[in-house]
């Protein structure tokens, strides 16, 4: 183990120094400046492998001896896995920038122990505003000297500050309001150093302790991470989102300004509303949260299994609530940097997990489980989509019996640390970006106080409808394109009759037993008066 330590640090401090001089500019002459670029790469990386080495110390030290599955290795789990969580949010907040995206990343995942994803959830919305000279900078050097040219009038002061951007407001000279994202300065020269960093961290960590291996989790983040990194892709994906939703009267895609746009100033229209978890909001307008819960869900699912081109980060920040619209609210879809282009293998594959998800299917589960690489783990993709075990009796979208739940506590640990890795490593990246994306669709949906039906509908919904064709009616006989539609329309019918028959059930059961004890109140009552009248 010590050998082993040596190592690491050696290696470490390597990686560091290596980590500074990509961090410095090629074009970059004055030696203050790199000392100051070279040293923050250093505090900053430094940073992070004491807490990751103090984190792994903790683990591997304070579970020490305990038997795995027993009550007392779960406690101490517990208690373990809530330090580091706050260890690493404090080592996010100190390092900001992409350390703060990694964090809110993090806690997205539905993967990772709740004491993670709820302590993480707090960096969102968190950033500290850049000084404005340094914004201007930026502007200056991508629209032009003389900004007085471009805005009627420009607010210093940004009405959004996030960990790679600010936005600010402003008005053009035709008094068009806008919204003005501006990307902090030097921050591709930070992406190499925290990934990198951070790459050399989960390797290292799988290195001391096998059964963790998380370069999976690096590898998605990073991915993400630089396409949100190029505003001119950003601007591609509005689009292209705008033009698939142009028939959708509850959804609004900002307006791109292509003339005032580069790859690090984006410049949209302004949209007025108030963020979508925001229910008080909704109240006072007379906004039903479940309407707004239903438009959001089949939005995304529409996303998912029809067009295969899926926003990858839907966190209240990025989605407005406006009371504007025929329908009495509109959702404003923002930040679009972060998305993920299904394959249409995959895409199709998914269309069918969900209809026999719907249909209690277990074969065709294992089998399309199979073909995703999850092998005997496609087990557990009803607990991870529906909240139940593949064998499970109760109605669909209802919490599970006492003996399913024990049953299930009981095979989850025998699992081991190293097979979960081995689960999550074998799945391929499409899969892990819906899991992120409904894990934050869910956590909406909740706080707007849907139930999970509205989601399983949806889902049901446009997962048929992904399946059937995309016919082109310009070039296809009316005839097939009408008889495609209407087995769509058919098996979805299906799939919400066997839904509301299993919402039914339940409800049946419980009628029944007021039945019951409204027949023996009445029947005690005759026998009370039958007494009565015999004395």
């Amino acid at each position: 183990m010590k050998v082993k330590t040596t190592i690491y640090l050696i290696t470490a401090s390597a990686i560091t120094y290596q980590a500074a001089n990509n961090l410095i500019p090629a074009d970059s002459s004055s030696v203050h400046s790199k000392i100051i670029v070279g040293y923050d790469a250093v505090v900053r990386s430094s940073r992070a492998f004491c807490t990751i080495a103090v984190t792994a110390a903790d683990y591997k030290y304070s579970l020490y001896g305990l038997s795995a599955g027993s009550d007392d290795y779960r406690k101490k789990l517990s208690e373990v896995h809530l330090r580091s969580a706050e260890r690493v949010r404090k080592l996010c907040e100190t390092n900001k920038g992409f350390y703060v995206k990694a964090g809110q990343f993090v806690a997205a995942m539905r993967q990772i122990p709740k004491e993670y994803s709820s302590t993480l959830s707090s960096l969102h919305d968190q950033a500290t505003p850049c000084d404005f000279k340094a914004i201007k900078e930026v502007l200056v050097s991508n629209l032009g000297h003389d900004l007085s040219q471009v805005f009627l009038s420009l607010d210093e002061h940004p009405i959004a500050a996030a960990s790679i951007a600010q936005v600010y407001r402003a008005v053009l000279k035709n008094n068009q309001e806008v919204a003005v994202k501006v990307r902090y300065p030097g921050l591709e020269h930070k992406m190499r150093v925290d990934t990198a960093v951070m790459s050399f961290l989960s390797n290292s960590i799988s290195w001391f302790f096998p059964e963790y291996r998380f370069q999976w989790l690096v590898s998605e983040f990073s991915a993400a991470i630089s396409l949100e990194l190029d505003f001119i892709q950003e601007a591609k994906n509005a689009e292209r989102t705008s033009e698939s939703f142009k028939t959708n009267n509850f959804l609004k895609v900002p307006r791109i300004y292509w003339d005032l746009t580069t790859s690090q100033v984006l410049t949209m229209e302004f949209c007025r509303g108030h963020k979508i978890n925001d229910v008080e909001y909704m109240k006072e307008m007379k906004i039903n949260p479940t309407k707004v819960a239903k438009a959001l869900v089949e939005v995304f699912a529409e996303m998912i299994f029809v067009h295969g081109f899926l926003h990858g980060d839907p966190h209240p920040g990025n989605i407005l609530i406006s009371p504007e619209g025929q329908n009495g609210f509109t959702l404003v879809l923002l930040d679009h940097g972060i998305y993920r282009q299904l394959d249409e293998r995959f895409r199709l594959d998914y269309c069918q997990l969900w209809k026999a998800l719907i249909f209690k299917d277990s074969d065709e589960i294992q089998k399309i489980g199979e073909r995703f690489g999850a092998g005997k783990y496609a087990r557990y993709f009803p607990i991870i989509f529906t909240g139940r075990t593949i064998d499970s009796k109760s109605a669909l979208g209802k919490d599970m019996s006492i003996e399913e739940r024990t049953k299930l506590r009981g095979e989850m640990r025998s699992l081991k640390l190293e097979e979960i890795s081995s689960f999550m490593e074998s799945l391929p990246p499409d899969f892990l970006s819906i899991l992120r994306t409904d894990g934050l669709l869910r956590s909406l949906t909740m706080t707007l106080g849907a139930s999970q039906r509205v989601r399983l509908l949806a889902y049901a919904k446009y997962a048929l409808n992904g399946i059937s064709s995309k016919r082109n009616p310009s070039s296809d006989f009316g005839s097939e394109v009408t008889l495609s539609r209407f087995q769509t329309d058919l098996s979805y019918l299906r799939l919400r009759l066997v839904l509301e028959v299993l919402e039914l059930l339940p409800w049946m059961a419980k009628f029944n037993q007021f039945l019951q004890s409204v027949y023996e109140t009445i029947g005690n009552a005759f026998m009370g008066l039958a007494t009565i009248s015999f004395k």
